[in-house]
């Protein structure tokens, strides 16, 4: 008789209040064969509140590559896995997708099972704009990789983005929307559906003066939701004239040659045109006119 493959669930867990778990999700969890957690440490907390005994395996961001394969040697085997993280749903930035391509590959079943996600929870009740919206992930460390992610934000065609951020770097990520004169809305979702559960709403500038009243704002994992204002974006220029044009304007009027004009013309603050477009245009002017 053949053997029967087990099945990989992929199941949500509680983002605070033990309460948000699903009765499905808490059956799964009750009747699998084992439970693959981010933290056997923090999910056994939250096994105990529910009163499920079961075994328990790591499978965190250092050992998932490797732990994947014995995962799914027990999947093959017949048992039914369900994947945990330490709060919210699986993948979402936290480990889980080596051990569902592993199982993809061989040709096992998965399931998710839903609940909650603190990126979604946020992006709820932030009132912004979700006709499309961005979920990025931690917001990053370094000053020169968030100017980018703003760059970016700002010549998308989308305005609202979902962030990750620590209680320890938070106040660093609201002052770099300061520093940066951001013209963005934010949505700080701080120990969402615990007790002290707090939101913190609206400009940058603003924002840091909600933090420092709170006083004790470096407690709590942070869901950071951004929107950029419409007069924020960056739009593509339009060119009111050809290079070829505009070079040969300014070869005319300053009476330079075409190495010159283009010297002139990347100086010029009303210039759109880039330094290989407008080499471009003087070649094209050359053989034209030789």
């Amino acid at each position: 008789m053949e053997q029967q493959i087990g099945t990989l669930y992929i199941v949500a867990t509680p983002i605070g209040n033990a309460r948000d778990m699903s009765e499905r999700g808490r059956t799964i969890l009750e009747t699998a064969d084992l439970i693959a957690a981010e933290d056997t440490r923090r999910s056994v907390v939250l096994l105990n509140k529910l009163g499920i005994r079961n075994d328990l395996s790591a499978n965190h961001k250092f050992n998932e590559h490797g732990k994947a394969k014995w995962f799914v040697s027990q999947l093959l085997a017949g048992k039914n896995v369900a994947v945990v993280t330490d709060a919210g749903t699986p993948c979402i930035s936290d480990p889980g997708n080596e051990l569902i391509k592993a199982a993809l590959g061989h040709g096992v079943r998965v399931v998710g099972v839903p609940g909650a996600c603190a990126a979604v929870t946020a992006l709820s009740i932030s009132g912004f704009d979700l006709s499309t919206f961005f979920f990025y992930g931690f917001f990053p460390r370094e000053n020169a990789d968030r100017r980018r992610v703003l760059e970016r934000m700002r010549k998308g065609d989308t305005k609202t983005y979902a962030f990750y951020e620590s209680p320890r770097r938070v106040m660093g990520a609201v002052e770099f929307f300061i520093g940066a004169d951001a013209d963005v809305r934010l949505c700080l979702c701080n120990d969402m559906t615990k007790l002290h559960e707090t939101t913190f709403r609206g400009a940058p500038a603003e924002v840091k003066e909600q933090l420092l009243a709170k006083g004790n704002y470096e407690k709590g994992e942070y869901a950071m939701i951004v929107e950029v204002q419409d007069g924020y974006f960056l739009r593509e220029v339009e060119h009111v004239s050809t290079p070829e044009a505009l070079l040969a304007d300014c070869m005319v009027k300053r009476g330079v040659s075409a190495k010159d004009a283009i010297r002139l013309l990347l100086k010029d603050e009303n210039n759109t045109y880039s330094k290989n477009e407008l080499y471009a245009a003087s070649l094209s002017l050359k053989e034209r006119f030789a």
